[in-house]
C-alpha cells in the first residue's frame, strides 16, 4: 500500500492539471467559435445588424485565423464538439467568400469602349498620384472621392483641364469634398445626400445617355451604422431608378459584397461588380498599407447589364490609404 500511495499521489495532481488546461483550451474554443458564428449567422441572416457585427464582417474571409486556432484549441484539449462546430465555420466560411451575384450578360452590338477610375484621395492627399495616374492610364471617366477644394483646383489645371472639360462636383472641405471627371458631356443629375458629397451626373457617351453616381456613404464606424445603413440605401434607390438605361455607380462604398446594404444596392438595380466580373472579388483596395493579401475591398465600380467588363487592375497610390481601381467597360446596345 505504501509503495503505491506514492504514485496515486503523484498523478492526481497531474491529471487535474491536464484537465484544467483542457478545459481552458475547450471554453476559449468555444468563445472564439461563438464569436464567428454570431458573424456567419448574420451573413445567412442578410443582416448587417449592429456593432461589432457590420465591422467583422468586412473582413469576413480572416474569421478563418480564429476558427483555426479555435480547432487546434479543441484538438489539444480533445473537445470532440469543437472539432465539428470548427470544421462547420470552415465550410459556412467558404461558402460565402464565394463572389456574390454574377447578373446578366450584356447582349447586343458594342458602342463604345470605356475605362473609368475610381479613387479615394484620403482628405486630398493623393492628389498628385491621382493626377500622375489619370496621365498616365487616360481614363474617359473618374470619380474621386475626398477631394477638397485644393483637389479639385489641381485636377483643373493644364492639360488634365482641357483632357476633361466636364465635371460635377460637391465642393467641399476634407472628406465631403468628391467630384466627377469626365471626357464626355455630362448632364447635372440629383446629388445623392449624405453626410459627405456624392454627386451624380448623366454622360453622354457615343449618343447613349449612361448615368453616373459617385459613392462614399460614411463607414459603419460604432455610432455612425444607422447612418451608414441610410445612405446605402439611397444609393439604392438611385440603382433601382437606373434599371431603365446603363448605370455606373463607383466611389468608395464603406462596404464589402458580405455586407448586407451593399448586396442590396447591387440587387436594386442588377448591377454587377467589375472587380468580380475580371477575377478580383477580394482583392483589398483598404488599407493600402497593409500587406498584400490582407485588407478588405470596400471601393467598387458596380455597372448595369448594359455594360460587360474586360479587366479590371486596383493601383497603389502614394499618399492614400485607398488603392484606386481602374476598370475597362464595353457598353452594348440595350
Amino acid at each position: 500500500m505504501t509503495d503505491e500511495a506514492p504514485g496515486a499521489l503523484g498523478h492526481e495532481p497531474e491529471d487535474a492539471g491536464r484537465r484544467r488546461v483542457n478545459r481552458a483550451g475547450a471554453w476559449a474554443a468555444a468563445l472564439l467559435l461563438a464569436l464567428v458564428s454570431v458573424i456567419v449567422g448574420c451573413r445567412a441572416a442578410d443582416t448587417d445588424a449592429f456593432t461589432p457585427v457590420p465591422q467583422l464582417l468586412a473582413f469576413l474571409p480572416w474569421l478563418i485565423a480564429p476558427v483555426v486556432a479555435a480547432l487546434l484549441l479543441s484538438l489539444l484539449a480533445r473537445w470532440r464538439t469543437g472539432m465539428v462546430w470548427g470544421v462547420l465555420a470552415l465550410g459556412a466560411l467558404a461558402w460565402y467568400m464565394e463572389p456574390y451575384g454574377s447578373g446578366a450578360e450584356a447582349h447586343g452590338a458594342p458602342v463604345s469602349g470605356l475605362r473609368v477610375l475610381s479613387s479615394n484621395v484620403q482628405f486630398g492627399r493623393g492628389t498628385d498620384a491621382l493626377i500622375d495616374a489619370i496621365t498616365r492610364e487616360k481614363p474617359g471617366i473618374v470619380f474621386v472621392e475626398e477631394c477638397d477644394p485644393a483637389c479639385q483646383d489641381k485636377l483643373a489645371r493644364n492639360s488634365l483641364k482641357t483632357a476633361y472639360p466636364y465635371r460635377q462636383a460637391v465642393r467641399e472641405a476634407g472628406s465631403d469634398g468628391s467630384i466627377v471627371l469626365s471626357t464626355f458631356p455630362l448632364t447635372a443629375a440629383p446629388t445623392v445626400p449624405g453626410e459627405m458629397g456624392m454627386p451624380g451626373a448623366t454622360a453622354d457617351v457615343r449618343g447613349h445617355a449612361v448615368r453616373l453616381q459617385l459613392a462614399h456613404p460614411m463607414p459603419p464606424l460604432p455610432r455612425q451604422v444607422g447612418v451608414w445603413k441610410r445612405e446605402l440605401g439611397r444609393l439604392a434607390d438611385v440603382a433601382a431608378a437606373g434599371r431603365t438605361g446603363p448605370t455606373l455607380l463607383a466611389g468608395d462604398f464603406n462596404a464589402t459584397q458580405d455586407h448586407a446594404a451593399f448586396r442590396r444596392v447591387m440587387d436594386a438595380g442588377d448591377l454587377r461588380d467589375a472587380a468580380q466580373l475580371t477575377g478580383h472579388a477580394r482583392t483589398p483596395s483598404w488599407p493600402s498599407s497593409a500587406p498584400s493579401p490582407l485588407g478588405t475591398q470596400i471601393d467598387h465600380v458596380l455597372m448595369s447589364s448594359q455594360f460587360s467588363a474586360e479587366k479590371s487592375r486596383f493601383i497603389k497610390l502614394t499618399d492614400t490609404d485607398h488603392r484606386a481601381l481602374l476598370v475597362d467597360l464595353t457598353l452594348h446596345e440595350r
